[in-house]
């Protein structure tokens, strides 16, 4: 028994969203067509509702692409920070630093102070919602940002590195202050970071403060252009404060005691 006319346009439909890579269409044609059959919308309707979905399925994949390929270590959303436990200046500026003008604006923040008071946090959060909103996003290390251009460099691959890194809208480059670098890995951190001055923005987190950056490139000339080119028109944040993984800590061990 052949097909009824409406069997074999459903047909049609899928195998043309197969070949135009329309996944969502495919899965939903059913209720689709039974929705508009019992609505009798029109055909515009009824298209545009398909491709609506389509468009959706594909926004929401783009979003979460966006966060796979930022390599974030671990994913923390500014949702889950408890803004009473942040040092004061953080409180105030973090309703500035959610509206991402930041990036728009192509302008550096660099979250300073002693560990454990959130500044990781924060920039992933940020780094999170900056890819929910359509941005390219970066993740990295400091340490492991110098070692990456020193790897490309011997590999012969630099400048295909530096043209993905200078194209990121946000890079966050955590951990500033960890390690210190030898003058090859201080004038090679301080060239890619250039390349993004003024144009894309880039979050510094160091448990640093600026008077003791020397001690990372031991070079006090190179130290202090590098300060005057990431602080440039920036967002600076004052993360000294209590940590709150020492208090997360306390109350555990509290915990534990009564447990016993």
């Amino acid at each position: 028994m052949s097909p009824s006319p409406r069997q074999a346009w459903k047909e049609a439909v899928i195998e043309y969203s197969k070949e135009l890579k329309l996944p969502m269409i495919r899965k939903h044609i059913d209720e689709h067509v039974q929705e508009a059959m019992q609505r009798d919308v029109s055909y515009e309707e009824f298209l545009v509702h398909l491709l609506q979905k389509e468009c959706d399925a594909r926004r929401e994949a783009s979003r979460y692409n966006r966060i796979r390929l930022a390599e974030f270590t671990h994913k923390k959303y500014l949702e889950d920070l408890v803004v009473g436990d942040l040092p004061e200046d953080a409180q105030k500026k973090l309703k500035l630093l959610k509206t991402l003008d930041f990036i728009r604006e192509g302008r550096n923040v660099i979250l300073a102070g002693n560990p454990g008071t959130g500044k990781t946090h924060m920039a992933i959060g940020l780094g999170i919602k900056a890819c929910l909103e359509g941005y390219k996003v970066w993740f990295t290390t400091v340490p492991l940002l110098v070692n990456r251009i020193k790897e490309c460099r011997s590999e012969q691959t630099l400048r295909v590195f530096q043209n993905r890194f200078e194209k990121y809208d946000l890079v966050i480059a955590d951990e500033m202050g960890y390690i210190s670098f030898d003058k090859e890995g201080a004038e090679l951190l301080f060239t890619h970071l250039s390349l993004r001055a003024g144009r894309k923005s880039t979050i510094i987190t160091t448990n640093l403060s600026f008077e003791r950056w020397s001690e990372i490139f031991q070079d006090p000339i190179m130290t202090a252009a590098m300060i005057d080119r990431l602080t440039h028109q920036s967002y600076l944040v004052n993360m000294n404060g209590n940590s709150y993984r020492m208090k997360e800590t306390k109350e555990w061990l509290a915990k534990q005691q009564l447990t016993e």
